[in-house]
């Protein structure tokens, strides 16, 4: 027996198992053994016994478990099985291969301890189930990346890799220091502390490329990746509300939270909703525009104003480009 003191869980758990060899165990045997009290495994027994352990015996002789009584490996009730089904589907689709790959095994040691018909019940299923990632999560060059991620934030050491961000020509090569990953809108995100922009930035999975774990250690401590997501009140915000159809406003919900989105009330067959943003000109001005159609301003007059001006020149464009076609075809 190691000399280190187990916790108290682990004790029990090993008393549990020492009892399991089905003779009698005296209690000072285990005392010695785990190195505490009589008195604290007279406790532990008693943990045992209300937690439906059948012990048989009593403190001064020795324990042992009930004749024929063996706690199964793992106990799964079928619905709770049927669960692991939907589980690898997703795994499959939303993960990297890696971590696919450690799924998988971890499923088939799973797999190994159920009964004969919920085995069946789950060979049934998995034909029947079936999930679709409708993008590409992760890049050809970087099929692991967050294997690597989930490896670098376990064991605090730097990544390196290269970077397309949104309209730039070319890739970037960055070092960061992961906080943390989520899955947003169809996309994994990495939030991480770039060394190249010394600041917090995030990463779409699918714009890197040769991605790596190093062996530098981080810089700093990060905190949680919850702290870093916090939305925080923009500042010289401009309240607007709008109302849109019912029919209309449920395909809303997702998308509104990234334009300063604060409630919503019904209003007969309309949905009243009222954003603070301080990007009023382009972001919300932008995203009212496609459901415009079914939609109506109700302050301020400013919002207004920037759609107005955003329609009048999509029509130019529209007018122009009609204008360039129509002579286009003449000429043929």
């Amino acid at each position: 027996m190691k000399k280190e003191t187990l916790n108290r869980f682990d004790r029990i758990v090993a008393i549990l198992i020492h009892l399991q060899s089905g003779r009698i165990v005296k209690a000072q045997e285990m005392a010695d053994r785990f190195e505490v009290s009589l008195r604290t495994i007279y406790r532990d027994v008693r943990s045992l016994e209300a937690a439906g352990v059948p012990i048989t015996g009593e403190a001064g002789l020795g324990y042992a478990l009930v004749e024929g009584y063996r706690l199964p490996p793992v106990l799964f009730t079928p619905e709770e099985a049927a669960s692991f089904v939907a589980a690898e589907k997703l795994m499959q689709q939303f993960t990297d291969k890696a971590l696919g790959a450690h799924y998988e095994s971890a499923l088939y040691k799973i797999k190994s301890v159920l009964k004969s018909h919920t085995k069946e019940r789950l060979a049934t299923l998995e034909a029947q189930i079936w999930v679709d990632a409708s993008q590409e999560l992760f890049s050809e060059q970087a099929p692991d990346a967050l294997h690597v991620v989930i490896s670098s934030i376990a064991e605090q050491k730097q990544v390196s890799l290269q970077y397309q961000a949104p309209y730039a020509d070319e890739r970037t090569d960055r070092t960061i220091e992961p906080v943390g990953l989520f899955h947003e809108n169809n996309y994994w995100y990495i939030l991480a502390y770039c060394l190249l922009r010394n600041d917090y930035r995030q990463f779409r999975t699918d714009r890197m490329t040769r991605i790596r774990l190093t062996q530098q250690p981080f810089t700093r401590k990060h905190g949680s990746l919850a702290d870093h997501r916090k939305t925080e009140k923009p500042l010289n915000a401009t309240q607007v509300t709008i109302r849109v159809d019912k029919e209309v406003a449920k395909y809303l919900r997702t998308g509104r939270q990234y334009y300063g989105f604060v409630s919503e009330k019904i209003m007969g067959d309309k949905v009243e909703m009222t954003f603070r943003t301080s990007d009023l000109h382009e972001g919300l001005s932008r995203w009212y525009l496609m459901f415009a159609d079914c939609a109506e301003i109700v302050e301020p007059e400013s919002f207004r104003q920037r759609v107005s001006q955003m329609l009048e020149q999509a029509k130019e464009n529209l007018q122009l480009q009609g204008s360039l076609q129509s002579s286009s075809s003449s000429q043929v």
